[in-house]
């Protein structure tokens, strides 16, 4: 019995439910998005507003993004192929980091308007401005109520919250830029938000895309200790002497896996063995998706090629953690 390899303990159908009901609401987001961000673009042109231009284009671009987000629910659906054995999951993952580098580009893209509108002051109609903005908040307040409920574990859904949270924030801003300017006409006002919520936006972004990026490096989640799962494993599976190659990754940030080899005692019966980790895999640990090499006596892979990295140091030999 060289390897054996279990699915049992994925929960298909919670998945599935999840994976259904965020598929509906990010669609229903991205109509209400893509809905007002015309009506938002000429108010920002009528207006001469940055603040609603702004977040017309935060809203162009999250519209986009939102119905990315809903496409990668689609194809993740789809069953696994033989090319792509572990079906379409990863493009979550891969629409997360393409929408947190989709907000890096707007958000300097404002940050350079706002600054050569502080340069060259134009005017701006502060009452219409007030009326465009108010219904953009109340349209990006239902949007975010919409995904607010969703899994937000999710990667992907949390790309898409990111994007509605900075729609919100944009018309936000603009509300407050239009009472100050019907106040006080201080027009340096708008783009002045503009460039806050800008960088409010990045900070967000930039957390999202770290942890696309680890995902995508197959890093190990951020909740999980390998070597400390290893130890777990050696010290309460019986018959279990030694563990070591070992990877633990997630295809979506989600659903966690792991690889293993176990070097077993002399006299364990390898299927009992390796069921039994399978099983402390699942239950303390949340991987229930796992590939487990029983060995006896040398580790296969430990070869000449091994051998030459373990004598310059490239892997440390305690634990043969690869």
């Amino acid at each position: 019995m060289a390897h054996s390899h279990d699915h049992s303990g994925h929960d298909h159908g919670a998945g599935h439910v999840h994976g259904s009901t965020d598929k509906k609401r990010v669609l229903i987001a991205a109509c209400l998005t893509a809905g007002f961000m015309v009506a938002e673009a000429l108010g920002g042109l009528l207006t001469g507003s940055l603040a609603l231009l702004a977040d017309a284009g935060h809203m162009l671009a999250d519209a986009i993004a939102l119905g990315l987000a809903w496409y990668a629910f689609h194809l993740a659906d789809r069953p696994a192929t033989g090319q792509l054995t572990y079906g379409f999951g990863r493009v979550k993952t891969l629409v997360a980091y393409t929408n947190g580098i989709a907000i890096f580009v707007i958000a300097l893209w404002i940050v350079y308007e706002a600054w050569d509108r502080l340069l060259t002051p134009a005017p701006v109609l502060g009452g219409p401005m007030l009326v465009v903005a108010i219904l953009g908040l109340l349209v990006n307040i239902g949007s975010f109520l919409v995904l607010h409920g969703g899994d937000r574990d999710n990667l992907n859904m949390r790309g898409a919250i990111l994007h509605v949270l900075g729609d919100l924030l944009g018309s936000a801003a603009a509300i407050v830029a239009a009472l100050v300017i019907l106040t006080t006409g201080w027009t340096p006002i708008d783009p002045i938000l503009s460039v806050l919520v800008s960088l409010l936006i990045l900070s967000t972004a930039w957390s999202l895309m770290r942890a696309a990026a680890h995902v995508l490096l197959e890093g190990v989640p951020p909740s999980l200790d390998r070597d400390l799962i290893a130890s777990d494993i050696q010290g309460a599976v019986q018959g279990v002497r030694e563990v070591h190659h070992m990877h633990i990754w997630s295809l979506d940030g989600t659903n966690s896996m792991a690889t293993l080899h176990a070097c077993l005692k002399e006299g364990v019966d390898a299927h009992q063995a390796v069921s039994a980790i399978k099983k402390r895999l699942a239950r303390e640990h949340g991987i229930s998706h796992a590939t487990v090499e029983p060995e006896f006596g040398r580790c296969a892979d430990e070869g000449e090629d091994h051998e030459h990295e373990h004598e310059h140091g490239a892997t440390p030999h305690h634990g043969h953690y690869h």
